[in-house]
């Protein structure tokens, strides 16, 4: 009985020196990384006893966020220029790569059944093409039963990095959209039958509820949402299908450490299997921040998304881990930035 008495009595011992160690972390943000950190983050607050407070309001919250230094860190899919980065006292690293995906409501339509080129997707979203039973579109996809209904556009109501790389990406492959809207983390929907959704969470319920619509989501909404997404010719001219291979392949061969401020875009990245609508979320913190303590720790929350289990968690849902050599370069040169001690 005393044996028990002592092995229980470690064991508060443990607990409350775990709980004494722990620091929370408070973040905030873009939507489209939501899924992974959330799975992060349960599996951190098991390992470490930290738990982490990520608020997910879109990369312009998360920017206005971690500049009124509200929060350990600031999250986006649109990266901040290096001079702005550098003006601001900050270092900008990103955290995992996902893709951006057309997703549609229609009627006996499954994942990857319409196919299209970037520049119909500019013309949909646009309001140039009005209707589902359009010429453009029914020749790309003999076969594919398409309603003579109009076209309902669902685009993000908040300032946001998703729709900074959906807009990035039309403006690449469409002139007309670049003169007329550009890109931006938000713009002026063109489109008459245009609808906005707050977060990547609001366009997914949106597109579920309308018939006949379509949105851009990052892929694991789609995925957890049962949403059919679209398939899109890529810069080769292949049609390609979303998926964390896809992703792999547009982010292949980029060398990070030569882009100032680690802001590399990866839309319509060329190669036969490359996604065109493929990005990294970034994330933004102090070098020298108001908490150290807890900046200290949200690296550790970090360090945990680049380890073996963390890259699994993310594999799981469909983004893609950072290389070893990217992730070692973050390590080397941008967090020994961020004073700790």
């Amino acid at each position: 009985m005393k044996l028990v008495k002592v092995a229980l009595s470690s064991v508060a011992l443990s607990l409350m020196s775990m709980a004494a160690q722990a620091t929370d972390i408070t973040g905030a943000g873009a939507t489209f990384p939501f899924p992974i950190y959330s799975k992060w983050a349960e599996a951190f607050k098991t390992t470490s006893g930290s738990g982490v407070n990520y608020q997910s309001i879109g990369s312009s919250g998360g920017i206005k966020q971690i500049k009124a230094k509200t929060v350990d860190f600031g999250a986006t899919d649109a990266p901040l220029k290096a001079d702005e980065v550098e003006k601001e006292g900050m270092v900008q690293f990103p955290a995992v790569i996902g893709g951006v995906v057309a997703i549609v409501n229609l009627e006996g339509v499954k994942p990857g059944d319409i196919k299209l080129t970037g520049e119909l997707l500019a013309k949909i979203f646009s309001g140039a093409i009005t209707t589902w039973s359009d010429k453009q579109i029914k020749e790309m996809n003999p076969g594919v039963k398409l309603p003579d209904e109009y076209i309902t556009v669902i685009h993000r109501a908040d300032g946001s990095g998703t729709t900074f790389t959906f807009t990035e990406y039309l403006s690449k492959v469409s002139a007309d959209w670049k003169d007329k809207v550009g890109a931006g983390a938000a713009v002026k929907w063109p489109a008459a039958s245009s609808v906005g959704g707050k977060g990547n969470e609001g366009v997914a319920a949106n597109v579920s509820r309308v018939k006949n619509s379509i949105g851009y989501v990052e892929f694991a909404y789609a995925k957890k949402n049962k949403l059919s997404h679209i398939n899109l010719k890529n810069k080769d001219g292949q049609i390609v299908a979303p998926d964390d291979l896809t992703f792999a392949a547009a982010a292949a061969g980029t060398d990070w450490s030569k882009f100032p401020a680690m802001a590399a875009s990866l839309t319509d990245a060329a190669g036969a299997k490359s996604w065109p609508i493929t990005t990294a979320t970034f994330i933004l913190m102090y070098k020298q921040p108001v908490n150290k303590a807890a900046s200290a720790e949200a690296l550790k929350f970090f360090e945990f998304g680049f380890s073996k289990d963390g890259k699994k968690m993310a594999i799981d849902l469909d983004y893609v881990p950072l290389p070893d050599s990217t992730t070692e370069f973050i390590r080397k040169n941008v967090w020994s930035q961020i004073n700790t001690k």
